[in-house]
């Protein structure tokens, strides 16, 4: 199939990535499936082993590693393990990553269903996002939390499309949230800028942005209508 000039993924082809994945449930592996169609670099991991992901691998053409391995040489990592398994990641596991790589975290905080009390995010008041960094050492941007899986396989549109859905994205490096709104605009869904880390609660479980398929101005809408309050359902 020919891609059109002005096509988005024509431009992902001509910059491709090399981009690690460590997590490879629902939105780790369809956001392998597209990376890796849009002509970039994927390596990805999960817990149970690279012997698990050949078919992945067969799949799309992504190198199954450890997750020691996943950030090696990556300009782009991307963290979609459950919140609670975070600190569990190997020492050092970004060491490897390129020189002023992004972190992307697409991680939700689920206490009664999943996590239990996190500490940091309970008594401290962190947003989930901003606890991750600290686990990990290094600045994130968080996006695709509030997101279906499914819909990154079947929801994308052309840029202008009256369907196009908006992600927010959240972040404190202006430079690294543009990176990442690129890669998204790419995969055929428009952003939304969401703020800070520390904003970051707006698209947090039970908000109004949360899961909602909808438009710049309907996501914008929701962020600004989100409550600071965590609802009762996700606190430990």
């Amino acid at each position: 199939m020919r891609v059109p000039e002005d096509s988005p993924d024509r431009a992902a082809r001509s910059a491709p990535m090399r981009i690690g994945i460590i997590g490879a449930g629902n939105i780790g592996g369809n956001l392998t499936r597209r990376l890796t169609a849009l002509g970039h670099r994927v390596a990805v991991a999960n817990s149970r082993g690279p012997h698990t992901l050949t078919e992945l691998a067969a799949e799309t053409g992504a190198t199954p590693v450890t997750v020691a391995e996943a950030a090696e040489g990556a300009e782009l990592v991307v963290v979609t393990v459950p919140l609670k398994n975070v600190p569990d990641l190997p020492e050092g596991v970004l060491a490897g990553a390129a020189e002023g790589f992004v972190l992307l975290d697409t991680n939700n905080y689920y206490p009664q269903q999943r996590d239990g009390r996190i500490a940091g995010i309970e008594d401290e008041g962190l947003t989930e996002s901003r606890w991750v960094e600290r686990q990990l050492g290094h600045p994130v941007v968080k996006a695709f939390n509030g997101t279906y899986a499914q819909d990154i396989l079947d929801a994308p549109r052309p840029v202008g499309d009256p369907e196009r859905i908006a992600l927010p994205v959240a972040g404190d490096d202006p430079a690294a949230k543009r990176l990442v709104r690129e890669l998204i605009d790419a995969l055929g869904f428009d952003t939304v800028d969401a703020g800070g880390i520390d904003d970051s609660w707006r698209q947090q479980p039970d908000t109004p942005v949360y899961g909602l398929r909808a438009g710049v101005e309907g996501v914008t809408e929701a962020l600004a209508a989100a409550s600071p309050e965590r609802p009762a359902a996700f606190r430990g």
